[in-house]
């Protein structure tokens, strides 16, 4: 006699049949993913029909660079599930990182709506408001992020950094310090805070936190070079010449150090050495060095040698014919260097002439020298 069996029972085997098979594919898609196997993870996913494996499926086009299909793969699956957080903020990263600025901030001004208070998404949300260049809203959300989480580095790095480019020491360095009291061997951190001081003129309080990030491993050439000038300015020209013989090992940056030897020889007073680095700096540059020119002029002029000064500081205005500055000690050499009143009044002329808005304070000078020279022209004529 046969026995029938329920549809119920039937429905149930069935049913469980295929979350077994799901349940299967998942594991085998999950495992494929792990090992960067993402195209053959997409085809596994794409047998289980869930929200996790739709999003799975976009992070695997994602991470093989399909980021036209990721987009479309996140959307499709917050059309079916708009409350997957995930999915949205996911979407929103991948939208920013693609250049959509517009779609991102819909994106991530979504998630705060939420009003999940999440410090990550204002950072993301400070980030697109950047790269619309809408600094005031991005530093607010920003400081929201930091309210949420005081020690959420990347956006006290965020504002640190504004704050550093506007030459504004002191609001930077409450950002900076906050996060180092947190993170403090944080590389970035560190070096905001030294550029913080640099760029405010404090080169004594840059030079610790440059000699950490040295001790920290960095040392990058542009880390060299100004640490390496700090020295300089703070009068430490052992350790100047030491850093700049460091950055001299570098064959992109042979030019500059030379340049910084040649500062600190001359401010040792060994102007024999100063000239030596100097000419080499100029021999290994492919640009134009109007200032190795003028230290070389402002060398000669010391020594007495009055003509190769002026010609010196004449090659240096034909570098960079922008900075009036070198022509105008062209012509105090030619005034001392010419005996002809009318040569060296020519040349204070044609200062004025090619430079109609030079500085108050050199224009001025150079009137009063052309006021004192036709005087002097004027008395032996008679």
């Amino acid at each position: 006699m046969l026995r029938v069996i329920p549809i119920c029972s039937i429905a149930i085997f069935l049913f469980s049949f295929k979350v077994g098979a799901q349940t299967s594919a998942l594991a085998v898609a999950d495992s494929l993913y792990a090992l960067g196997n993402y195209t053959a993870a997409i085809n596994q996913y794409a047998k289980v029909d869930s929200p996790m494996s739709s999003i799975q499926i976009a992070r695997s086009y994602n991470a093989i660079g399909n980021y036209e299909k990721a987009i479309a793969q996140y959307q499709a699956t917050l059309q079916s599930h708009p409350e997957l957080s995930i999915a949205q903020f996911e979407l929103g990263k991948l939208l920013l990182k693609t250049k959509n600025k517009d779609a991102a901030l819909v994106a991530f001004n979504a998630l705060i709506n939420q009003k999940q208070e999440n410090p990550e998404y204002y950072y993301y949300l400070g980030r697109t408001l950047e790269t619309q260049m809408n600094q005031v809203k991005a530093n607010q959300a920003f400081r929201k992020a930091v309210q949420l989480d005081s020690t959420h580095l990347r956006s006290l790095y965020s504002l640190g950094k504004y704050f550093v480019g506007q030459e504004i020491r002191d609001s930077a360095l409450v950002y900076i310090d906050q996060g180092l009291r947190f993170y403090e061997n944080d590389v970035a951190m560190i070096n905001l805070k030294a550029q913080a001081y640099y760029n405010n003129g404090q080169f004594k309080l840059a030079i610790p936190h440059f000699e950490r990030l040295m001790e920290l491993g960095e040392t990058q050439p542009f880390v060299l070079k100004r640490v390496a000038f700090c020295y300089f300015r703070a009068y430490k020209n052992e350790e100047a010449i030491k850093t700049y013989q460091m950055l001299a090992m570098d064959p992109w940056s042979v030019a500059d150090a030379y340049s910084g030897l040649g500062d600190v020889y001359f401010q040792e007073k060994q102007l024999d050495s100063a000239q030596f680095y100097i000419e080499k700096s100029i021999e290994e540059r492919t640009e134009i060095f109007d200032q190795e020119y003028a230290d070389l002029g402002r060398i000669a002029r010391i020594q007495g040698k009055t003509k190769q000064a002026m010609d010196l500081y004449t090659k240096a205005w034909e570098e960079n014919k922008d900075n009036y500055y070198n022509y105008y000690q062209v012509c105090i050499l030619a005034d001392e260097y010419f005996k002809d009143p009318e040569t060296r009044l020519a040349y204070y002329e044609r200062l004025l002439h090619l430079y109609p808005d030079a500085a108050p304070f050199i224009a001025e000078r150079v009137k009063k020298r052309i006021s004192e020279i036709k005087e002097e022209i004027h008395m032996a004529r008679n």
